[in-house]
């Protein structure tokens, strides 16, 4: 081959020859791959310290927090279980990749444990570049490591002490640039370099999932006081004035952590807390005024205690009473429903009961209906509840009970006196009335005597049952003529209460 025309064998000889010079050129020496496996092994180690710290910090949570502040704590809880699910889910994807990897290039050598293919440059490419594998990978670190920071919010997002993501590699001079799967996975990487790559990624996932499950679970005390709850609140200087003061009070919004339990004491004696809120309840055996103040103690972030008081608070206690009234007289009669009102200081309406003696009460909410039976007096005894739970008297009122008065016998409008004779004629019932009476008591005629005496002409007696005129009554009305008198007489009615009443007559003069 140094000189002369060479035969087609001989040009075929000598690429050949340079192929093999090329191949030996490339060939990489075992202690290079060699420091790939160490460092592979390296990272899994790393990665199974790191895993065991994160459940060192769950276990000492859930013994901890989650039993102390369960209702502060489950949902930190519940985010940092949610972080590592998708860590998890990350690094599941890229065993499935290392394992494609390792047996499509002849599996593990059982003497060495080590990968048969670890110098094979070509498979890495194939995979990874030419089946897309690399840009599916790298698609599951961004949506990765984007879930993660999105479980924190936006303030705690800072500082993060991660590194999970997808960065190409810059660019030298005039050669075109390659993607980060080319520069991990491509052309001239040999396997045992893409499983360390994919080892990393694996690493950097268990890290990033580290960092997250730190910030989310100490964030149960960093949070000390969280307000979430609030109210409009007013306040009074006094819950007890007299008619001609003016009443005074402050109205504003308060806010209190519905997940705290905050230290609360009322005149050194500590409350029961639910929700960050205490509730006072004291007795109140004896009458005069009485003076309260409140004593919220709250831990810092420093774990000292800051406290707060309250203004003194005070109240009047003041003997058991109640007020009764007739909501239109003061008499209560038979046989209608007579409203009633009862009110009783310091004691809400609804928790008032009435009773009454000779009669039946009905009714709630300070509006009540009473029925008496017959004439006298009956007494209306309010009770209510003082105290939850406990039932007393507080007062008691007499009542007079009377009839109700007798109505008037009407005739076409009239008691007495003079009527058109038409006007009469075109009368066919006697009514009872009663007026200038409160309630609404109708009283129905059940009898009457008429008797009609014409000029110069004998009078004409008749008599019915009820309050309509009879077919023979007003046959005779109309007869009559000017001058004409129409007499009622012992008439009856009975009214709301069934009695029998006997009204006055009626004399009625035709013109």
């Amino acid at each position: 081959m140094a000189g002369g025309k060479e035969t087609p064998r001989q040009r075929m000889m000598g690429i050949l020859y340079l192929v093999l010079l090329g191949l030996v050129a490339l060939q990489i020496p075992d202690s290079l791959l060699d420091a790939f496996k160490n460092i592979t092994d390296s990272l899994s180690q790393s990665k199974n310290n790191v895993q065991t710290g994160i459940n060192n910090t769950f276990d000492a949570f859930e013994k901890t927090k989650l039993k102390e502040q369960p209702e502060r704590a489950k949902p930190l809880y519940d985010k940092a279980k949610q972080a590592s699910s998708i860590a998890t889910e990350l690094s599941d994807y890229v065993e499935t990749i290392k394992k494609d990897l390792i047996e499509k290039s002849g599996g593990i050598d059982e003497k060495t444990q080590d990968y048969k293919g670890k110098a094979d440059m070509d498979i890495s490419a194939h995979y990874m570049i030419d089946g897309k594998k690399g840009l599916e990978l790298r698609q599951k670190i961004d949506e990765t490591n984007q879930k993660l920071i999105n479980l924190l919010d936006a303030k705690d997002r800072q500082g993060l002490n991660f590194n999970l993501a997808v960065v190409d590699p810059p660019k030298h001079g005039e050669v075109t640039r390659r993607t980060w799967q080319e520069a991990t996975f491509g052309e001239g990487i040999p396997m045992g370099a893409s499983i360390t790559a994919l080892t990393k990624i694996q690493s950097d996932a268990k890290n990033a999932e580290a960092e997250i499950v730190k910030k989310l679970l100490g964030k149960v005390d960093q949070a000390v006081v969280n307000l979430d709850k609030f109210a409009a609140v007013a306040v009074a200087p006094s819950s007890y004035i007299i008619a001609g003061q003016p009443y005074k009070a402050e109205v504003f919004l308060t806010a209190s952590d519905s997940h705290s339990s905050p230290d609360i004491a009322v005149n050194g004696s500590r409350l029961q807390v639910t929700e960050g809120r205490g509730q006072y309840s004291v007795g109140t055996s004896g009458e005069g005024v009485r003076t309260w103040v409140g004593t919220i103690r709250v831990k810092q972030n420093d774990g000292t205690i800051k406290e707060y008081k309250t203004a003194p608070q005070t109240y009047q206690v003041a003997k058991p009473s109640a007020t009764v009234a007739a909501d239109k007289m003061n008499v209560l009669y038979i046989g209608v429903p007579n409203p009633i009102s009862v009110s009783a200081p310091g004691i809400p309406k609804e928790k008032l009961r009435v009773s009454i003696s000779g009669g039946s009460v009905s009714g709630s909410g300070g509006s009540f209906v009473a029925k008496v039976s017959s004439p006298g007096t009956v007494n209306v005894t309010v009770s209510g509840e003082a105290s939850p739970g406990k039932n007393q008297v507080l007062g008691s009122t007499q009542f007079r009970v009377k009839r109700i008065p007798d109505p008037k016998a009407v005739f076409g409008g009239k008691s007495g006196g003079s009527s058109p004779t038409a006007n009469l004629k075109a009368q066919d019932r006697l009514f009872a009335k009663l007026d200038n009476f409160d309630f609404d008591a109708k009283f129905n005629v059940t009898r009457f005597n008429m008797i009609i005496q014409r000029p110069r002409q004998d009078p004409i007696p008749l008599s019915t049952s009820g309050g309509e005129l009879s077919s023979q009554m007003r046959q005779a009305m109309s007869l009559i003529t000017p001058g004409t008198m129409v007499a009622f007489t012992n008439i009856m009615a009975v009214g709301p209460d069934g009695q029998p009443r006997g009204l006055e007559d009626i004399v009625l003069r035709a013109n």
